[in-house]
């Protein structure tokens, strides 16, 4: 099928798309700030500048779009036009996403993932609800915590 909309259009959409502040990524610092943690965004000194840094608990949190990070949900679905250069855009930022959280967990940082599905679509929480998860994965000391559908291999779901 083809695009809808000029490739001149589809540049200037696609170039609008941000990778840091995003409107998930706000909402989660928003309700994290005023349940009264602080931390530092974006820390350029950690593998994959984390969204949100947390020096006291030792931990991270990453928000995800599903689609830019090729989870398994109903968010996600693999473009029908040049499908070459999105699956390997795609696995590259998987691909980078598990070497960041091997380094991290070499460093003794505890990472928290929250994807966009946890957020909005069918299958989205309550925001108070995640950031209550959030908030109790954090001065929990556990590993890990991810929120959202649950993931699956991304060879699972490649275009067939």
């Amino acid at each position: 099928m083809a695009d809808i909309v000029t490739p001149e259009v589809r540049s200037r959409m696609m170039s609008g798309i941000r990778s840091k502040n995003t409107k998930p990524e706000m909402l989660i610092r928003k309700g994290l700030h005023a349940a009264g943690f602080r931390f530092r965004l974006h820390d350029r000194s950690l593998p994959g500048t984390p969204d949100m840094t947390f020096p006291k608990w030792k931990a991270v949190i990453f928000v995800h779009g599903c689609f830019w990070h090729g989870h398994h949900c109903h968010l996600f679905k693999w473009p029908k036009t040049r499908e070459e250069f999105w699956e390997q855009k795609i696995s590259r930022n998987r691909q980078n996403d598990i070497k960041h959280t091997q380094e991290l967990q070499v460093a003794n940082w505890r990472i928290g993932v929250v994807w966009e599905c946890a957020l909005r679509g069918r299958e989205k929480q309550p925001l108070d609800m995640v950031v209550e998860q959030l908030g109790q994965w954090l001065v929990s000391g556990r590993p890990s915590i991810t929120l959202g559908s649950p993931e699956v291999e991304i060879a699972e779901c490649r275009p067939t």
